[in-house]
């Protein structure tokens, strides 16, 4: 497959669904809430009906996994080899806030790892994009996209940190790096800002979807970076039955002994 064209193609439909996202959101809108108690508007379902049937479109024969049609059972899924694996809307919380922290995130997964990935930013029109040994690139409304690297921590380091997920266990991994310069961010942004250099570091701990970090994974990886488990395991895709993920390390420079500096005991 030409991962390039195809990415491409992808771009344009998240652009597509940016503007269906960025209509609902300069309006007034109502919020509902799924049976886990996340919140849902018109503007994830108007994204999930674009990017859905523009990949049915583009690539028939391949699976879309959907955050908005995500009942998909284990049995029938299991066997897929290579599928699109979305998120209409990261970050409805921030969506529902107004602080324009929210992302459309679109990956195609092959043989349980991300080779394709696209993240756009509709407040602003960033485009985050990367596929398998094509590098990173960031795209910036009509100018040229620039190709992205991430960085070599410096001091003091430069943390992205979820504005919706902070916790007491979170500040105490953190407080063993020593100097910290912690930035909130929403969605998807805080892989961007990785991948882009401008972070070192994004520490989550609890529960996300496989759909909230394929798109962050490859973009990690073609800039120069990793996302991992603690146990330093990259993340792999569609290999059980849930969708959840465990707790991760997303980090700019991987030579760096991450889960080591984050759990050691602050004593020693």
């Amino acid at each position: 497959m030409n991962l390039e064209a195809l990415t491409g193609a992808v771009r344009a439909l998240a652009d597509r669904a940016a503007a269906a996202i960025l209509e609902v959101y300069r309006g007034d809108f109502a919020v509902r809430h799924k049976d886990d108690h996340t919140p849902l508007t018109a503007a994830d379902l108007a994204a999930h009906r674009i990017i859905v049937a523009g990949l049915q479109a583009l690539t028939p024969d391949w699976p879309v996994l959907s955050e908005e049609a995500a009942e998909i059972p284990w049995q029938q899924r299991r066997d897929w080899g290579c599928y699109w694996l979305v998120d209409p809307l990261d970050g409805t919380r921030e969506f529902v806030k107004r602080n324009d922290e929210f992302t459309v995130n679109i990956a195609l997964i092959e043989a349980g790892r991300p080779i394709l990935g696209v993240i756009q930013v509709p407040v602003g029109g960033e485009t985050g994009y990367a596929w398998r040994g094509g590098g990173a690139w960031l795209a910036t409304g009509a100018g040229t996209p620039r190709r992205i690297a991430t960085r070599r921590p410096a001091s003091p380091l430069i943390v992205a940190g979820s504005r919706s997920h902070a916790s007491e266990r979170m500040a105490a991994m953190l407080a063993r790096l020593g100097e910290v310069d912690l930035i909130p961010l929403g969605s998807s942004l805080k892989f961007l800002r990785v991948a882009d250099g401008s972070a070192d570091l994004y520490v989550r701990l609890g529960p996300t979807s496989e759909w909230d970090t394929a798109a962050g994974q490859i973009l990690l990886e073609e800039a120069g970076g990793a996302l991992t488990a603690f146990d330093g395991r990259p993340f792999t895709y569609n290999a059980r039955p849930t969708l959840l993920n465990g707790d991760f390390i997303a980090c700019g420079d991987r030579s760096v002994d991450w889960p080591r500096r984050l759990l050691e005991d602050a004593a020693r």
